[in-house]
């Protein structure tokens, strides 16, 4: 039920592509120079639906919260770089080599899925919003087991002058393309992986239906 309403919200909210009822948390975990890194988030599934319909109706911000339910959250006990595509432009402060450096700690993690061109990993400092005052805006009762769980906010990523909401963009950390691929056979529900590189990193790799989509990360000296 509170997915449910939270989808009812698409139009100016963070909410999944796909709404899930209790979806299943997946786990995704590796290392760098053994400094562990792990990624958890909830797995959403098609349910019948086509994932071109599913991400051409995200947002005017066109950030999918990667995943369903609550955030999806990476935690990385050693400060990590992301990889940028050869040609194209990483955003922000750049580390060594042309990437993001990204300090040890735990994120939230989003995708920018624009109409055209390369989808992004976006890290973001801000944790969530727990699903009480979640209930609190919008006026459904929580369960207090679930009051503390984190859930994305509702307002949209980008400031929204015209609304009065602020968003969260002014909270990310880091954001770096990603390079699209094909999962074949293809995969649902939606997973993530962590998986050793060649370069002794690891790939970040997200995977739904015929489609992934990856970024190399490494450790710093």
């Amino acid at each position: 039920m509170i997915s449910r309403v939270l989808c009812t919200l698409a139009a100016t909210s963070l909410c999944s592509l796909a709404y899930g009822h209790g979806a299943e948390r997946g786990t995704a975990e590796g290392a760098i120079r053994g400094k562990k890194v792990r990624v958890e988030y909830g797995r959403a599934e098609l349910k019948g639906r086509s994932l071109d319909s599913l991400i051409a109706a995200l947002p005017d911000d066109r950030v999918w919260r990667a995943g369903t339910d609550e955030v999806t959250t990476l935690t990385t006990e050693g400060d990590l770089v992301l990889d940028c595509l050869s040609g194209s432009a990483c955003t922000r402060a750049r580390a060594p080599a042309g990437g993001r450096k990204v300090r040890a700690g735990k994120y939230t993690v989003y995708i920018s899925a624009p109409p055209n061109g390369a989808y992004s990993l976006i890290l973001n400092s801000d944790p969530g919003l727990e699903l009480g005052e979640l209930g609190r805006i919008l006026g459904f009762s929580v369960p207090e087991s679930d009051a503390r769980r984190l859930w994305p906010h509702v307002e949209g990523y980008n400031l929204n002058r015209a609304n009065g909401a602020a968003g969260i963009a002014q909270t990310e950390v880091a954001r770096a393309p990603m390079r699209p691929g094909t999962a074949d056979p293809p995969v649902d529900p939606f997973t993530i992986r962590l998986e050793p590189s060649s370069s002794s990193g690891l790939t970040l790799t997200f995977a739904w239906v015929d489609k992934t989509w990856s970024v190399d990360l490494h450790g710093t000296e």
